[in-house]
């Protein structure tokens, strides 16, 4: 694994779930975590605790499904800290479940903001920063949605879809500034967007475990592995990581 001693990192939904595992794991590996949630409440809580165990970390709040934030954002830093070495577009949003024909557009409209057309952007202006400072490293945060499309979540699922597509396009067109972009395809783990799921949709829990070969739901803090891995350096790029029990080949 790569020393992230200094490394400045960027981490959207960051202050709970999935993302909170990561600026913690970030956090106690020696980075300087930059925390990034739609609720100041809940970034500065979470620096502190960081800071107050010897880390360095700073909670900033924007909600990346809008650009006037993410603008206002990647100002901050870029006149705050000068350089991003990793950014893990992390937020994500599902309010959408159910059938396709009892949706609305305004639905497909807010998760499109949030979870595509954010990392996008929010990617595409960190990109020339990274590319100033002789390269960085970009991991999307996907779902195992993207790859095997549930019944009644075709929205997160789409979104989900396109975000991995977009991480390829990413990787062809920014590695001639030394700049990796890959994926993670997360199954069932422990976060505020499964226990949403857990909560809204009858048998969803036995559902999740059952579907995975290993037959239990991870643990929030087990996706430091895979982010760790493709964190690091190396000459990986343009992937998808599949960290889901075994969910897609069962």
């Amino acid at each position: 694994m790569s020393d992230f001693t200094g490394k400045v990192i960027l981490v959207t939904g960051g202050s709970r779930g999935l993302g909170k595992a990561m600026s913690l794991g970030f956090a106690e590996q020696g980075a300087i975590v930059i925390i990034v949630s739609r609720k100041q409440d809940s970034c500065t809580t979470l620096a502190e605790q960081i800071v107050q165990a010897g880390g360095q970390a700073v909670g900033i709040a924007a909600n990346t499904g809008k650009i006037d934030d993410i603008d206002a954002l990647v100002s901050q830093l870029k006149a705050d800290y000068g350089r991003i070495d990793l950014l893990i577009n992390n937020a994500g949003t599902n309010i959408a479940l159910g059938p396709l024909i009892d949706l609305s557009s305004e639905q497909f409209d807010k998760m499109f903001q949030v979870n595509l057309r954010g990392p996008w952007y929010l990617a595409s202006r960190i990109a020339p920063i990274m590319a100033a400072t002789g390269g960085g490293s970009i991991i999307n945060i996907l779902s195992v949605a993207a790859l095997r499309p549930p019944s009644y979540n075709g929205f997160y699922a789409a979104t989900k879809s396109g975000l991995e597509a977009i991480t390829k396009v990413m990787a062809q067109e920014w590695a001639n500034d030394n700049i990796r972009v890959n994926a993670i395809a997360p199954g069932p783990y422990r976060s505020d967007l499964v226990d949403s799921s857990i909560a809204a949709i009858p048998g969803f829990e036995e559902g999740m475990r059952d579907s995975t070969l290993l037959k239990r739901i991870a643990e929030t803090d087990e996706i430091l592995k895979p982010v760790f891995y493709l964190a690091s350096d190396g000459n990986i790029t343009g992937t998808t990581l599949i960290a889901d029990g075994g969910l897609t080949a069962s």
